[in-house]
């Protein structure tokens, strides 16, 4: 089975082409920094993982994805290998995107404008309920935030 879960920052904004032809396809390019666990002294703490997302999800990524966006994608490892202008064989290895959403609120986006910033997850507050009815999400009572498993 080949199946990749990941969630982190964008380093930068999605790279983003059309094929050429009669059908053309939109392909999305984009580099995920993915906090580690676990740390040894002098070691970077997190892995920068390239993805590349096709037709609706690469035109979702263009429209929505900016650096510093917080996202959780599912998709699949593909490696290849193509020869340079130099002669060398290069071997590549991405994430195909077969799912992409956010993952923390636009409120929270905000403090992330721009690059990649670890944060501590534990240290995040709730935002505020929405007040607005019409907006498709349901308003979260006050003092909840102890019995949400996932806070």
């Amino acid at each position: 089975m080949n199946k990749v879960i990941l969630m982190g920052r964008l380093t930068r904004d999605p790279d983003v082409r059309y094929s050429q032809g009669e059908n053309a396809t939109a392909v999305a390019r984009y580099t995920l920094a993915v906090d580690r666990r676990f740390r040894r002294d002098g070691d970077q703490t997190a892995d920068f993982i390239g993805c590349v997302s096709f037709g609706r999800q690469a035109e979702f990524a263009e429209k929505y994805l900016r650096q510093g966006t917080k996202i959780a994608i599912t998709g699949r490892i593909q490696t290849g290998s193509y020869t340079n202008r130099d002669g060398q064989k290069v071997y590549t290895t991405d994430v195909v995107v077969e799912e992409q959403e956010f993952a923390e609120s636009k409120a929270a986006a905000g403090e992330h404008s721009g690059g990649y910033q670890q944060q501590n997850p534990f240290q995040q507050s709730m935002p505020e309920p929405s007040a607005a009815a019409g907006d498709g999400f349901m308003n979260i009572p006050d003092g909840i935030d102890e019995e949400l498993p996932f806070n």
